[in-house]
């Protein structure tokens, strides 16, 4: 600075000051910037340089560990009880579950059972099975893939698909069990589905198990549902995927178990085609009781059932047994050979409950009018349940399904079924009428309101039925009053 003042004029001027100063600044800012880069880089090397810290290492003193052990505390091995599980105790069937059983030492009118053909008791079926049972005894004691595969089994796989028309099938030994091995054997991390939000637990288990990415719509919603497709075709222009690199599935049930409701196959499909999605339905409740010839939604909408990617049902309904299976192309069924871990690693189906369900499929081919008549009783049912006091009936009505809720509702789960189970346990004790509510598990996602649910059989006659619903005005009339 002292040397830009001497060599300007003197005295200084205001400029040269000006520059001076600007000088003295630019000096600053550069030895300043050389000084702080230095202390980063010796911080740095010190830091390299400096020993981890590794706490002292010594064993616990048997005070120590004692301490511990008084301290900890396991974790419950389940939630705390409700008032809901304290109260509830499910009745004991003494006899087959058919139109009507015993309960409690007492016939009763039996309208919980999903033997929506009737066939439970059928002296054919019963037939077949003890042949079975006395050909190849109880038990298959061993998976599918290693020593379990039965002649039956691949006479049941071949039987079905022929019924159902597509090219092959592969059986599963557990009904709950089809969609939770079916689903991650296709759908994996990365992948994405779009479920109806009302979907039974084996469906959301199965997506869980996938661990792909889901989207739920409203239930039977397909604005909502287009809407979800949609977003995911948005998405893969702002990214500017040129082409899909997932796979991506729409899951439904023909007949929502949970809800009743039959979901209209016919605008999924559309849906499906117009965004380039797959279809996993669940034909569970509608195999038997949809369709000219009992061959569910496909049939029940004209749809080619090619179309459709997969088809799952469990046999526990219209076909009086036990076990699941899925119906699709020779590719989907192979791949769950070596991938669907319930086929993979449970022991096969029991024989004599293969040969059930072929026959069971027989009887149903053999007499058409079982579906006439399940039919028949669904309406009458529904048209006599529509003025009981202080209930609504739900459900489509072509399902043998029929959930009835509250009019006023509690605004609770807890609250309603409360209610409802006194209106079951009363019909059970004082009218010989065996009903049951719906019931919620705590991972279940499923918010639906409580009901009392409903089921049909073509096993059913008039009488019974118009008893059942006259039954039912009376005490649900005497409960809600009180």
């Amino acid at each position: 600075m002292a040397s830009l003042l001497t060599t300007a004029s003197w005295p200084p001027t205001l400029e040269s000051w000006k520059l001076a100063l600007e000088s003295l600044f630019l000096n600053i800012i550069t030895d300043g910037h050389l000084l702080v880069e230095t202390l980063l880089v010796v911080v740095i090397v010190a830091l390299l340089l400096q020993k981890s810290y590794q706490p002292q290492k010594r064993p616990l003193s048997e005070a120590e560990i004692d301490q511990l052990c008084e301290e900890w505390e396991p974790e419950p091995l389940h939630p705390p009880l409700t008032e809901i599980m304290k109260t509830f105790k499910e009745p004991v069937l003494e006899s087959a579950a058919g139109p009507h059983t015993v309960v409690n030492g007492k016939d009763v009118i039996n309208l919980t059972s999903f033997n929506f053909l009737g066939l439970i008791g059928n002296e054919e079926m019963q037939r077949v099975s003890r042949a079975a049972i006395e050909k190849y005894g109880v038990g298959a004691c061993g998976p599918r893939g290693f020593y379990g595969t039965i002649d039956v089994h691949v006479e049941f796989e071949e039987r079905v698909a022929r019924f159902m028309g597509t090219e092959d099938c592969i059986l599963y030994s557990y009904g709950l069990a089809t969609a939770p091995s079916t689903i991650p054997a296709f759908c994996k991390r990365g992948d994405i589905i779009i479920c109806d939000e009302a979907a039974h637990w084996g469906i959301q288990n199965g997506i869980h198990l996938s661990r792909s990415t889901v989207a739920w719509f409203k239930h039977n919603d397909m604005d909502d549902l287009e809407a979800k497709l949609k977003a995911v075709k948005e998405e893969d222009v702002r990214k500017k995927r040129r082409k899909v690199v997932n796979r991506r599935f729409i899951i439904v049930e023909a007949i929502c178990q949970n809800t009743g409701f039959v979901t209209p196959m016919d605008k999924i499909m559309e849906l499906k085609k117009k965004y380039h999605f797959r279809v996993i339905v669940d034909e569970s409740l509608s195999l038997g009781v949809m369709g000219k010839t009992g061959r569910g939604c496909t049939e029940h909408f004209n749809i080619p059932v090619q179309d459709v990617d997969m088809i799952i049902a469990g046999m526990g309904f219209a076909f009086a047994s036990i076990g699941g299976f899925c119906c699709g192309s020779h590719k989907v069924v192979d791949h769950q050979r070596l991938m669907g871990a319930g086929y993979c690693f449970s022991a096969a189906l029991p024989p004599y409950l293969a040969s059930n369900a072929i026959a069971a499929i027989d009887q149903l081919e053999m007499y058409p009018s079982l579906l006439t008549k399940l039919q028949d009783n669904v309406r009458l049912l529904r048209k006599a349940l529509q003025d009981t006091p202080g209930m609504v009936v739900g459900s489509n009505e072509n399902s043998p399904v029929i959930h009835m809720y509250l009019k006023n509702s509690t605004n609770s789960f807890g609250g309603d079924f409360m209610v409802l189970q006194k209106i079951v346990e009363k019909m059970l004790d004082d009218k010989s009428v065996l009903l049951t509510c719906t019931k919620r598990m705590p991972l279940d996602r499923v918010r639906w309101p409580a009901s009392i649910r409903i089921a049909v059989s073509a096993g059913h006659n008039d009488k019974d039925l118009l008893a059942a619903a006259e039954s039912l005005k009376v005490v649900a009339a005497s409960v809600l009053e009180s």
